[in-house]
């Protein structure tokens, strides 16, 4: 490569995206918009389904003293997922990373929860190519264990109210073996690399094979048996913060702060973020909140829980667990090209991947 395009594909050159990159980002937005969009017709069908009138009344009622606790144990949430975080890119090896580049651009990667599949994440991966240079292919795995063990670490929330709730465990049964073919698939290294090796035949594939075998080394690394205990067990008590912050609402809508709630509250949110990510959905945007509000009408008693409180737990823990980090993201994005244009300029391959 020439001096000039080195100089085009530094950070802090006046054209520090090159053209493949900037068609990432733009995608990123789109996907960023439509999933915004979509989340706005999903708060006005809870809005429309809860009978607008007494769900206004029913948050004006809610005991608003709790909020500060509620983001709190959200923000714990999103602590135990940094510190994963942090694990998986020392674990492939990221050189250059400093810590507050890698926190900057891990909290952008919040805004991108509400992409279909939360396949906007791997804007992560392009954020550290440009703070680093290490190829996309080496971190764009981060997001698929992440979501591997965060399911799994949900679904060990969950477990916890199958005994005392028998809704909903044939689809946790299936996210659960879902989740273990994926795991023993990645670790038959032969396997895979046989598979690969047959794609090189393939025209189209051909070409990005090699890809495919960075993406594969990363992954491999990622859900090798220690590391993927590690990251589950980070998980259980990262995800457990969010489903206190939900037991929380629940105390805070006038339900009873006892063990069953507390067992109510871990299986319900365990459960409804399961089935968001199962759906693909932007966020999970639709699928989480009926699940959420569904099973709070299927499984407490209707002198208890009314439609209104069950859309207003709804758009309370939405609101909490999903848009707050939304935001977060947002005001990353808007910092991190003044925070990338103080960092050291590096050597980025034309080839995004």
């Amino acid at each position: 490569m020439s001096s000039e395009q080195d100089q085009n594909h530094s950070p802090d050159s006046p054209s520090a995206v090159p053209q493949a990159a900037s068609d990432v980002l733009d995608r990123m937005r789109r996907r960023f918009l439509i999933g915004l969009g979509f989340g706005i017709l999903v708060v006005a069908g809870v809005v429309i389904a809860s009978d607008g009138p007494a769900l206004w009344q029913t948050l004006r009622d809610f005991q608003w003293w709790l909020l500060p606790l509620i983001l709190f144990l959200t923000i714990v949430n999103y602590a135990g997922r940094y510190v994963k975080w942090e694990f998986y890119v020392d674990l492939l090896q990221v050189e250059g990373l400093k810590r507050r580049t890698s926190l900057i651009i891990f909290l952008a990667g919040l805004a991108m929860a509400i992409t279909p599949g939360k396949v906007g994440e791997v804007l992560k991966a392009y954020l550290v190519r440009r703070a680093t240079g290490t190829p996309m292919a080496v971190t764009a795995p981060i997001p698929l264990g992440e979501r591997l063990t965060d399911g799994i670490a949900m679904l060990i929330l969950a477990s916890f109210g199958l005994l005392m709730f028998q809704y909903g465990w044939q689809l946790l049964l299936v996210a659960a073996v879902g989740a273990l073919t994926v795991i023993l698939i990645v670790q038959n290294r032969r396997l895979v690399e046989w598979i690969l090796s047959k794609l090189e035949h393939v025209p189209i594939v051909a070409p990005r094979v090699n890809v495919l075998y960075r993406l594969y080394d990363s992954t491999f690394i990622l859900l090798k048996n220690r590391n993927l205990l590690i990251a589950t067990v980070i998980g259980t008590i990262s995800w457990a913060g969010e489903c206190l912050a939900f037991y929380v609402i629940l105390i805070g809508l006038g339900m009873p702060a006892d063990t069953e709630f507390l067992i109510l509250a871990f299986f319900v949110m365990a459960s409804a973020t399961v089935l968001g990510s199962l759906s693909m959905l932007p966020g999970g945007l639709g699928a989480a909140e009926a699940s959420v509000a569904g099973l709070l009408i299927v499984l407490v008693s209707d002198e208890l829980m009314t439609t209104e409180i069950a859309g207003a737990a709804t758009l309370l823990v939405r609101f909490a667990t999903l848009w707050f980090g939304v935001l977060i993201g947002v005001g990353a994005l808007m910092l991190i090209e003044r925070h990338f244009q103080n960092l050291e300029p590096v050597q980025i391959a034309g080839d995004e991947w």
